[in-house]
């Protein structure tokens, strides 16, 4: 403060940087002054990109993965860099702790000075504070009537924490006609009895405020269908008291399947096996190996690092690894005197015809097995063209002298689950009559085979199978009509005639009021409730095309069958294995480790939903070092019971 020319006092504010001198007399200067001198101090640190960001956006550059370029304009974004720093020690799979690493400081501060990086505790928090976010969101979603959910469970046990865990993914289609899948719950169950998994189960639905819940995949424990049997009774309105409700995975049947041929014993295939086993279980005999590819001119990391078989798809690789390198065998019987004593025999050329065979034979359950266990694209209706395909299959093979001691017993095993189309869900056939590529043409192939290869001992003749598929046909058509309706009268339709509804309306131009108002009147070609299934099954089906995607299919034509198409949507997300469920528990083993005990069951679901919410890619996006020691304290685990207490409250009120 001091004295100016007039004899006023006044006071000065002196900038901390450059230490200018600014009038601060509140009674005569405003902080207009201050705050520009403030923004625009040269010594602040803060503002040496903020001179130019403010003023003028930058151009910036990024190329995508095809090669093309893109430009943009970019603008300093601190909610943004909270984003992407959350991604990058997620998806990144970077430990918290490195955020506290001076050369990662130092490599911020060198792209934006003005990056302000939080401790290693506010991103634990903040992946928390994501995973109530996101289930907030999700939760308003899954409680909606109008969307149709399909759940796929497993159970597995932690070897570190002795606790059995529950997993349940639910699968839906979004209006937009886009597949979705989430994991709604990785909760510890009491036992595997069905009592507990079911009660565990209905806490899940009741939880989330699901309403229309159509399908349940599981695999083919006894306890499963037990527990099925309890909460179908727990769920009213469902399709024919929820005779339809339980889907059997079908890799899990696959795989049934292939066990029983391979009980029996290939001499072949078991000589191999243990010659694979000799190599591999000494780095001295994998190195005169190596030297034995070497001197055959031939190369197979995959050989050389594979483990044991323990499955038979996993014998099926060591199969084709070793067929890779067959001519090293003999190279490698010639350095080692003791490879033969102990396998008994060298495979040669002759043992590698047969191999050959049962590589090309279990190849067709493999690929099976490997498309069914598919979740991010719809494919259940291909259920009954994958199931006819592995059935000829084994017809194919059931009278070649190399597999015959094989064949029946798998197709005993395969009759017991798709033998009869009585014991298949009907699900199965309206996503079959609901492809546009099949209908009720596909439908009438699809009986006949099944009634051929059940008519064994030709009891039945040509003109009954006939007409057993022609009733099958039409009864299953009749069923879809019945399930098509319950459609109609959700919609407020009536059974006699009704136009759409704007709602029922998709791709129409927003900007063009007339073609809109042509669109939903009465121009249009109508779609009654007693025509549109009829005319949609009527049409011819359209042509194969390896490209072709059901879903955007459906979607281009939602105008024309628009009641038919959300009940595609809703039949089309149904899953036919429990691959999704059954895949989280890898995740579930790098979280839970010997050094992380101590993870409370709460956290553990935390982390393991929103790795799943993060994922952009089949990887696993999460390295969980030095989680524990920040997210297993009781009081962040208390405030995410808290906050799913409240939204369940929340829920139940606005439902009310």
């Amino acid at each position: 403060m001091d004295k100016g020319d007039d004899g006023i006092e006044r006071k000065w504010a002196e900038c901390n940087y450059c230490l200018h001198l600014l009038a601060a007399d509140p009674n005569r200067n405003g902080t207009t002054s201050i705050n520009k001198h403030f923004n625009g101090c040269k010594l602040n640190p803060d503002n040496i990109p903020k001179q130019v960001d403010d003023k003028q956006q930058k151009l910036s550059f990024t190329k995508a993965p095809n090669g093309e370029g893109h430009v943009y304009t970019w603008k300093h974004d601190d909610t943004r860099i909270q984003l992407a720093l959350l991604g990058l020690f997620t998806i990144g799979e970077l430990p918290f702790k490195f955020i506290e690493n001076e050369a990662f400081i130092e490599f911020v501060n060198a792209l934006n000075g003005r990056v302000k990086l939080p401790s290693r505790h506010k991103i634990s928090r903040d992946v928390v504070s994501f995973y109530l976010m996101e289930r907030q969101k999700l939760y308003k979603h899954l409680s909606n009537p109008k969307t149709a959910i399909h759940l796929t469970t497993d159970t597995w046990t932690s070897s570190c924490q002795k606790i059995n865990y529950m997993v349940v993914t639910a699968h839906f289609i979004t209006e937009d006609f886009v597949m979705h899948k989430r994991v709604v719950n990785f909760r510890e169950v009491d036992t595997h009895k069905a009592e507990d998994m079911a009660r565990e189960l209905l806490i899940c639905i009741n939880e989330w405020g699901m309403k229309n819940v159509m399908t349940m995949t599981v695999d083919n424990a006894k306890t499963n269908d037990a527990a099925i049997n309890i909460i179908v009774k727990e769920l009213p309105g469902i399709y024919e008291n929820g005779k339809h409700f339980h889907i059997r995975c079908m890799a899990h049947i696959i795989n049934l399947v292939v066990k029983m041929g391979l009980k029996h014993e290939v001499y072949h295939v078991k000589n191999l096996q243990d010659a694979v086993k000799y190599i591999r279980a000494s780095p001295q005999r994998i190195k005169t190996f190596k030297q034995a590819m070497k001197d055959a001119a031939v190369e197979s990391q995959r050989f050389l690092c594979g483990e044991t078989p323990t499955r038979w798809n996993s014998t099926f690789e060591l199969l084709r690894s070793a067929y890779d390198v067959k001519d090293a065998f003999l190279e490698y019987s010639h350095q080692d005197p003791m490879f033969q004593k102990t396998v008994g025999r060298v495979p040669s050329h002759s043992y590698f015809e047969m191999i050959k065979k049962m590589m090309e034979f279990l190849e067709k359950f493999k690929k099976k097995t490997e498309k069914v266990s598919c979740s991010t694209k719809p494919i259940f209706h291909t259920y009954t063209r994958e199931i006819l395909d592995i059935e000829q299959h084994l017809r194919k093979h059931e009278t070649n002298p190399d597999f015959m001691f094989m064949v029946p017993d798998m197709k005993h095993k395969y009759d017991k689950y798709w033998g009869d189309y009585d014991t298949i869900s009907d699900y199965v056939f309206f996503a079959t009559l609901l492809d546009p590529q099949c209908k009720s043409k596909f439908m009438k192939v699809v009986f006949t085979q099944m009634l051929k290869a059940k008519n064994k001992d030709k009891k039945m003749s040509a003109d009954e199978i006939e007409s057993k598929e022609r009733a099958k046909v039409i009864d299953i058509e009749c069923k879809l009509d019945k399930f098509f309706k319950t459609y109609l009268e959700r919609s407020n339709m009536t059974s006699s005639s009704q136009q759409e509804t704007p709602e029922e309306v998709v791709n129409f131009d927003d900007e063009n009021e007339f073609f809109g108002s042509y669109m939903t009147s009465g121009s249009f070609p109508s779609t009654s409730s007693e025509s549109q299934l009829q005319r949609y099954l009527n049409e011819d089906p359209i042509g194969f095309d390896k490209g072709y995607d059901i879903l955007t299919w459906w979607k281009n034509n939602a105008v024309r069958f628009p009641i038919v198409a959300r009940m595609a949507r809703d039949i089309l997300g149904m899953q036919i294995s429990t691959v999704a469920s059954e895949s989280t528990f890898s995740n579930g083993r790098r979280v839970i480790t010997d050094y992380r005990t101590n993870l409370s069951v709460v956290i553990v679901e935390a982390l393991i939903c929103t790795q799943d919410w993060l994922r952009k890619s089949s990887l696993p996006i999460y390295d969980y070092d030095e989680v524990h020691d920040v997210l297993a304290d009781d009081d962040l685990a208390i405030d995410i019971v808290d906050a799913i207490h409240n939204l369940k409250l929340t829920g139940k009120r606005s439902g009310n």
